[in-house]
């Protein structure tokens, strides 16, 4: 470090807020009646704040090495590795975490990154030009889903540039900032490029309506025409779209089934053909070979990824490599026919892992865990129940080593959000804190409205008359677990994550007598204010899901069902955790919560991140969102607990 910046790292200790007897939070944050953080509890836990994870984004043609994004200093940068083990070399150096990387499919002669400032999700793209980033969309916009074409020499994306509210299609040549030119304007927020044609001449361009319909249309790249290629208004939705050099499109939908399913679709009529067998889970990843005779699926089988190399003509199973049970992303087949992928597991925080031509998997980073063991996590179980209607809902439950951690357990009721989410099981980062040291159990419910068991359980929730039957699902799991002789009843915390955040807040307002305490994190407290507030290039889509608050009928019942107006009816300590600059769940709606539920006397702490969006991405900002919310759950839920 040189000499002025330690004289500034200083400065800012200095200069930020403490408390008394507090440990230095940074100056960004605002702890809104919440005590001062001990050292005591900052040296007790260190070790578990210290892990690392690794991404990986893209392979590198010009040196047969892999980009990947991971976090060196407070936020994630890219880094290039050259092998399997080989040193992360970092390649960006900004102040702003670095949320995905591209380089050109050919020669890798361009790299580029996307990124945004502050948390506000108006993501740019970037090429990285030795130690510079060259801004190739403007910073007002939001820039989303780059699309480099067969050929590496044109870029598709979308952008709300012309209104800041319609998601148009534009292209250009990276290596040209001035070549960027609006191809055709649409209308509303779902509109992405898929993939280009091998002549460089159409382009596939999808537009999402929501998690059960995307509509799929031809790009004519030189007049600007689109043409529908899947009918409009059809209830079906596809996830990845990818064509392959001989021309054919492959594509995982769920026209044929409850799943989305590989197969291939008619460039004519859209006609959707099924390879291989009927599936019983969905297909969330696919990439084609360099030579189109392979295909990669990943399914999602219960929350856990299987990864399969499949007969591109038949969907014939070819490989079923052994890959450690987890979950995995990023699927992508370097032009030497090698697959790269991220995996994480409860014993894995997140890698990059190759497999080869010849089935052999790699492994090309090793993420650091503080210093700790990972193989001595809990590894999770599934748990089912019979909900309220008689439909089967799931969840995953870490429990602690019962030697350890003897008798009754608290336990955490931990949300996804979404809700079109699915909670996996995944590493647990600063969680296995608790889970190992505190012998705090860890439940992930998957309620009504989650993807991945089939698009009639994903639509359950749909529209303000059934939203709370997803509340009633959450009470019959949690009524199951605290008949559990491993689990304390009087002893149950819930928390989430934006709709995981209304989801806390509805249960501890409809079903009060089974919490102790409660976190919420970005969350939607009222549904019309959240829909009057929340992004333009946004709206549409969460009125398909959450109900128009144009229509009477359906305002009324948003207004019923917030949680805002059942305030009064939580009687337990409540955190709430908020991001400044969200533009998905302004922070109005952590504001007015807050308000509401302290005007009952109750108590509410509030954490406030003035740099932060729809959940924090800074390493330092996280901590402290670790030691306050671990501060509330010592307090209100472990109090009088034996470690």
């Amino acid at each position: 470090m040189t000499w002025w910046r330690a004289i500034l790292a200083a400065i800012a200790v200095v200069a930020a807020p403490t408390g008394a007897e507090g440990v230095p939070v940074p100056p960004a944050l605002t702890l809104d009646g919440i005590p001062p953080v001990p050292a005591e509890l900052v040296e007790r836990v260190r070790p578990w704040m210290e892990f690392r994870q690794a991404a990986f984004r893209a392979w590198d043609p010009a040196t047969r090495g892999m980009l990947v994004t991971t976090r060196f200093a407070d936020v994630p940068q890219l880094h290039h590795v050259a092998s399997p083990g080989a040193a992360r070399r970092q390649l960006t150096f900004t102040a702003e975490p670095i949320q995905d990387a591209l380089a050109s499919p050919t020669t890798g002669d361009v790299r580029l990154v996307v990124q945004d400032r502050g948390g506000a999700e108006n993501f740019q793209i970037l090429r990285v030009d030795g130690p510079r980033l060259v801004p190739l969309t403007d910073a007002a916009s939001r820039a989303t889903d780059p699309v480099w074409s067969k050929d590496g020499r044109l870029l598709g994306f979308a952008s709300t540039a012309r209104n800041g509210r319609d998601t148009d299609l534009w292209i250009m040549d990276p290596r040209d900032p001035a070549s960027r030119r609006l191809v055709a304007e649409r209308q509303g927020g779902g509109w992405a490029f898929l993939d280009f044609t091998p002549d460089g001449r159409r382009a596939l361009v999808a537009n999402r309506i929501s998690v059960r319909r995307t509509d799929l249309h031809w790009l004519d790249l030189a007049t600007g025409a689109v043409t529908a290629l899947t009918p409009p208004g059809a209830e079906v939705a596809c996830g990845r779209v990818r064509i392959a050099a001989d021309g054919r499109i492959f594509a995982a939908c769920d026209a044929l089934s409850e799943f989305r399913e590989l197969g291939t679709l008619d460039p004519m009529t859209g006609a959707f053909r099924r390879l291989g067998s009927p599936a019983r889970w969905d297909v969330e990843e696919f990439a084609l070979s360099p030579d189109g005779r392979r295909v990669a699926v990943v399914t999602n089988e219960a929350g856990i990824s299987r990864l399969s190399i499949r007969d591109a003509a038949t969907g014939a199973v070819l490989l079923a490599p052994p890959v450690p049970a987890g979950v995995i992303s990023g699927l992508d087949y370097a032009p030497w026919g090698e697959l790269g992928f991220t995996l994480t597991s409860a014993r894995i925080p997140g890698d990059a892992f190759s497999l080869t031509a010849e089935g052999e998997l790699r492994r090309w980073t090793f993420s650091e865990t503080g210093g700790l063991d990972p193989e001595a996590n809990a590894l999770p179980e599934l748990v089912r129940v019979s909900s309220f209607d008689g439909r089967s809902v799931t969840g995953f439950l870490f429990r602690p080593d019962p030697r350890r951690h003897p008798g009754p357990r608290p336990l955490i009721v931990s949300i996804h959000g979404g809700p079109e989410a699915q909670a996996r099981p995944v590493f647990q980062g600063r969680a296995n804190y608790l889970l190992n040291e505190r012998g705090v159990a860890l439940f992930y419910p998957n309620v009504r409205g989650s993807t991945g068991f089939g698009k009639t359980f994903v639509s359950l929730d749909d529209g303000p008359f059934r939203r709370e039957d997803a509340v009633k699902d959450l009470a019959a799991l949690v009524r199951r677990l605290a008949r559990d002789p491993g689990i304390d009843a009087q002893r149950i915390g819930v928390t989430g994550g934006s709709y995981g955040g209304y989801m806390t807040y509805a249960a501890l307002t409809l079903f009060p007598e089974l919490w102790r305490a409660g976190i919420a994190v970005v969350a939607i407290s009222d549904f019309t204010t959240f829909l009057a507030n929340t992004a333009d290039y946004r709206r549409d889509l969460r009125r398909v899901e959450y109900g128009d608050e144009r229509d009477p009928a359906q305002r009324a019942k948003l207004a019923e069902i917030s949680p805002l107006g059942r305030a009064g009816r939580i009687r337990v300590p409540l955190m709430v955790v908020t991001g400044a600059n969200d533009p998905r769940v302004p922070a109005s709606e952590a504001h007015q919560m807050v308000a509401a539920v302290r005007a009952q006397g109750r108590e509410a702490w509030h954490l406030v991140a003035a740099n932060e969006g729809h959940g924090f991405r800074r390493k330092e900002n996280q901590d402290v969102q670790f030691w306050t919310g671990l501060m509330f759950w010592e307090r209100h839920l472990l109090a009088d607990q034996r470690r």
